[in-house]
């Protein structure tokens, strides 16, 4: 009868998803995690097919105290990995269909008004404005040029904080950004980003736009925080919130889910949905200002 070592068929399932589906090292630091804790003491151990499938009953509760979107995810790597054993024909039948998911509740995305983002960037301008020193000017700069990546070009925090100067046209005002998957994507930006990256490019011999080595993320993550609390906003404000709004604005002003899904750099449009959660008197306003019955007609 065939028999698997998990934590032999664990690490070429971990070196698969590395080459092939190109997971980053921290998605490959979960999917270790969980399948060592799912597996326990029996990781090292060789199991027959019936050995397998009686275990994964018997220890499908193991994680039933988690919270339900990380419950969700383990599960997720769980089914992944069964996936793999299948069709690599180390199994004979696809236990994945033994593993139930549990429905996580959509959750709206937090995102901020426009007129927050507009006392955002004007607390960033006076602060400027303010700086006696030069170093502080530099690095209220950078909070500034910062924000506006994330909201202006609807970047993620990681992105932003390790782009180059190479990755922007100003002639094009755009930017070429490797994302999850190491997935290329092409956004333009707003003139306004732009602008203020082209000052700092003229005082810049950096590969980074952040320095040498390009932003740490805590720090970048701690300086969205404080932009938020300097400015009044009541909600904690956080990176992902930026490109939240960024894309709940464009949705708002009229674009087309699929244009906001490539600006995002969503692998499918089901990942962008979540923002269609705009309310009606937003959708109203769209609705006279962009369709054609909205438009008085003369006769």
């Amino acid at each position: 009868m065939k028999q698997i070592k998990p934590n032999q068929e664990a690490a070429k399932y971990l070196k698969f998803m590395e080459n092939v589906n190109n997971s980053s090292p921290h998605t490959l630091r979960a999917y270790k995690n969980d399948l060592k804790e799912f597996f326990g003491d029996e990781i090292g151990l060789s199991l027959t097919m019936d050995d397998l499938k009686k275990y994964l009953l018997s220890h499908l509760s193991i994680w039933k105290d988690k919270k339900l979107s990380t419950r969700n995810r383990k599960i997720g790597t769980l089914k992944s990995f069964f996936n793999y054993l299948f069709n690599e024909q180390l199994i004979d039948q696809n236990l994945t269909e033994l593993i139930p998911s549990p429905k996580v509740p959509k959750k709206i995305p937090h995102f901020i008004s426009f007129d927050e983002v507009v006392s955002c960037l004007n607390y960033l301008t006076i602060t400027i404005q303010k700086s006696t020193l030069a170093k502080d000017k530099e690095v209220n700069e950078n909070k500034k040029i910062l924000f506006l990546l994330l909201y202006g070009g609807g970047l993620r925090i990681s992105e932003a904080c390790s782009l180059q100067w190479r990755q922007i046209s100003f002639n094009q005002k755009s930017m070429r950004i490797l994302g999850k998957g190491n997935k290329e994507r092409i956004i333009i930006v707003p003139d306004v980003v732009i602008t203020e990256l082209k000052l700092k490019k003229n005082h810049s011999s950096e590969e980074f736009v952040f320095g040498e080595k390009g932003l740490n993320t805590r720090i970048g993550f701690e300086w969205i925080r404080q932009i938020g609390i300097k400015a009044g906003l009541i909600k904690n404000l956080h990176p992902h919130a930026l490109r939240h709004s960024y894309a709940t604005h464009l949705l708002s002003s009229g674009a087309n889910l699929r244009v906001i899904q490539t600006l995002l750099g969503h692998e499918s449009l089901t990942a962008t949905e979540k923002y269609t959660h705009l309310n009606l008197n937003q959708l109203y306003h769209v609705m006279e200002n962009h369709h054609p019955l909205g438009k008085k007609i003369t006769n």
